[in-house]
């Protein structure tokens, strides 16, 4: 059954790796190479989304990449925001939180 009240973000809609025929979503600028769930979920929250524990899945696979394990996280839905620009907001924590950790910062 579809869920109106949450919107889904897979990992391949951040993956540099990935062409966008693949399933990514972002510009390659905005997005890295091999993010995982944890790193998912943390820029979610930083980007100030709500969520649950329930509502992290690491298992999952994305449809358009069947034969590889994915995972993703689902949102609540704001009012009025679209799904596009979520995942941009996210995209840009991830980035954030990446150039941070190479510089080795906090």
């Amino acid at each position: 059954m579809k869920d109106y009240d949450h919107v889904v973000l897979w990992l391949d809609y951040f993956n540099k790796n990935l062409k966008r025929r693949q399933g990514r979503k972002v510009n390659r600028d905005q997005a890295v190479f091999d993010p995982t769930v944890q790193e998912l979920s943390e820029a979610a929250k930083a980007a100030g989304f709500q969520f649950s524990e329930q509502e992290v899945n690491n298992g999952a696979r994305y449809p358009r990449r069947s034969f590889v394990k994915s995972g993703y996280v689902m949102v609540a839905k704001k009012e009025g925001v679209k799904k596009s620009k979520v995942i941009e907001e996210v995209a840009e924590k991830m980035v954030q939180k990446r150039s941070r950790q190479k510089t080795g910062k906090k």
